[in-house]
């Protein structure tokens, strides 16, 4: 590096000034040379690290576990947590790990047992004693809370209806069959009966199934019944969930069927 030229009184071209003048004291080219040095190297290992992070595998896409992080697939099946009242997305070895249902742990699988119960005994004046102000909702056993809580779809979602207890007990002991629901991890889906059937429908069915059924009607939903697209759609998966039900019966396994 060359050496500064200084200009001015009291100085001539490449003499070195003397030390507070303002000017460079002797010997300070090599300890700019220092500097310098020390700066390239540090911008060297900056730019090694910028290249490592933009080179750095991007995180594949998709879903993962909310237990261990490992990527899942789209299919994938749920955990209940039994505190906050809400599913978790799990792999398979995080999902076995709670399937016993007889064990007193914070969460709980959910189950892949789809029943199907006919005939189920429900008319329009026993599903009004309900109060729900749809055609349509799930019904599951609150473990927190002691007792049978209902739900329909809506446009912001999965709506809780204040369920007349003594109206639901009506409901179980016209249909012995369906007290084979297991608490908190699967529902009873119930359509009531309408224009086009005359009797009610129920199937017991996942919980995670109840869900996804609201986010598809939610999606479509138009108007205040919903709109002919969200009775196609309930159309339909009624009838995937009638192609997967076997028969209830009184002695089905109460426990459940873990897939």
């Amino acid at each position: 590096m060359q050496a500064h030229e200084f200009r001015g009184t009291g100085t001539e071209q490449g003499m070195t000034a003397t030390p507070g003048t303002g000017s460079q004291p002797a010997g300070s080219a090599g300890n700019n040379r220092a500097r310098i040095n020390r700066a390239g190297n540090s911008a060297s290992a900056l730019a090694v690290l910028r290249r490592i992070a933009s080179t750095r595998p991007a995180q594949p896409a998709g879903e993962r576990c909310e237990m261990c992080a490992e990527p899942i697939p789209d299919a994938h099946q749920h955990v209940v947590d039994l505190e906050s009242r809400s599913l978790l997305c799990t792999c398979r070895p995080c999902y076995l790990l709670f399937t016993d249902s007889s064990a007193h742990l914070r969460y709980r699988s959910v189950p892949d047992r789809y029943l199907s119960f006919e005939p189920f005994e429900l008319g329009q004046a026993q599903w009004d004693e309900l109060e729900i102000p749809v055609g349509l909702a799930f019904f599951f056993f609150n473990s927190a809370l002691g007792r049978t809580a209902a739900f329909y779809p809506s446009p912001a979602g999965a709506t809780e209806s204040e369920l007349p207890l003594a109206a639901w007990a009506s409901v179980e002991a016209a249909n012995p069959a369906i007290t084979v629901l297991a608490p908190d991890t699967e529902a009873l889906l119930i359509r009531a009966p309408g224009p086009d059937r005359d009797r009610a429908d129920c199937h017991l069915v996942p919980i995670d199934a109840c869900y996804e059924l609201v986010g598809r009607l939610r999606r479509v939903w138009k108007g205040f019944d919903g709109g002919q697209e969200s009775r196609q759609e309930l159309a339909g998966f009624f009838d995937r969930v009638s192609r997967r039900s076997r028969p209830g019966a009184p002695a089905a396994d109460l426990e459940g069927r873990h897939g």
